[in-house]
């Protein structure tokens, strides 16, 4: 009973971190921008494309992450002091309410907007790689790969991804309520929100590199 309350903790803890991450309702916007002409039903097509190729992209570099580290040589406590610095970066733009240019540029996202017109190319880029699956998400599923040291810690961090697709697929199916809801000042609030997690786990993530680095 208490493997299976640690494994819910950890599996909460871990999910509470990529959702902040990835963001998906901060790409409601730019979902709404690349599909405005397009059927609902193409839209939900769109969507569960996009929550398919960011569950195979997290998941193929979660699993790679360990071999990624040796061929470059490199050590999980630098990489988590590169990531940290690249979490931070993003935090920053997202405490700003606006959408983090390590992701996605606004230029971008305009000229995908006039010229991306097939659905696997809108589902694939820009939404799930790099809107939803950026650099930022890649480095942290490495990261908590390499930092579990029992199957089933590797499988909670599986099924966090797992669990990150089916809430991208469900936020971007309801885009246009989310939208109506919240409106621009709500989802940006949101960000900022999830901005302020995003700066916490970015300097703990630095701190913990130093610390495993020198010894500490």
């Amino acid at each position: 009973m208490e493997e299976v309350v640690e494994f819910l903790k950890y599996l909460i803890l871990l999910y509470g971190g990529l959702f902040a991450i990835t963001n998906p309702v901060g790409a409601v916007p730019v979902f709404l921008s690349v599909t405005h002409d397009l059927s609902w039903k193409e839209r939900r097509e769109i969507a569960s494309k996009t929550a398919i190729s960011v569950v195979a992209t997290l998941v193929v570099f979660a699993l790679l992450g360990q071999w990624i580290f040796k061929f470059f040589g490199s050590s999980t406590d630098a990489f988590a002091i590169a990531g940290g610095i690249l979490l931070f970066r993003m935090a920053l733009d997202m405490l700003s309410g606006k959408l983090s240019s390590v992701k996605i540029s606004n230029e971008e996202t305009e000229e995908f907007s006039e010229e991306v017109v097939t659905l696997e190319e809108v589902a694939i880029i820009p939404l799930a790689i790099p809107l939803i699956s950026g650099p930022g998400a890649i480095t942290t599923v490495m990261l908590y790969m390499a930092k579990s040291t029992t199957n089933l810690q590797r499988v909670a961090v599986i099924l966090t991804i797992v669990l990150i697709g089916i809430t991208v697929w469900f936020v971007l199916c309801s885009a246009n309520r989310i939208k109506a809801r919240l409106g621009r000042v709500g989802i940006k609030v949101m960000t900022r929100m999830m901005g302020l997690i995003l700066t916490s786990m970015a300097v703990q993530m630095i701190i913990n590199g130093i610390k495993g680095a020198f010894g500490l």
